[in-house]
């Protein structure tokens, strides 16, 4: 292959679409860690051992990401958790 000729590569992009949107709970001084637990099972359907997790991290953190989804589910259970 001399020097002019040119080189052509094929070059396949694969556009990865990724869930960017959260619901992020915040530690307060009202809610009870029992009341915590039974609405993050009631509302974001996590196990018992995920939301007492979650609860555990939010209390020693300050915050935690409850749920990750598209915008469309989470309005209405970000509403319930309101």
């Amino acid at each position: 292959m001399s020097t002019k000729e040119k080189v052509r590569e094929r070059v396949s992009l694969k556009e990865a679409t990724t869930i960017n949107n959260e619901i992020i709970l915040y530690n307060d001084d009202v809610n009870t860690f029992d009341h915590v637990i039974e609405t993050l099972i009631r509302v974001c359907n996590h196990t018992p051992e995920q939301a007492e997790q979650c609860a555990l991290i939010v209390h020693y953190k300050g915050k935690c990401t409850v749920k990750t989804d598209v915008l469309e589910k989470l309005k209405p259970q970000c509403t319930q958790l309101l």
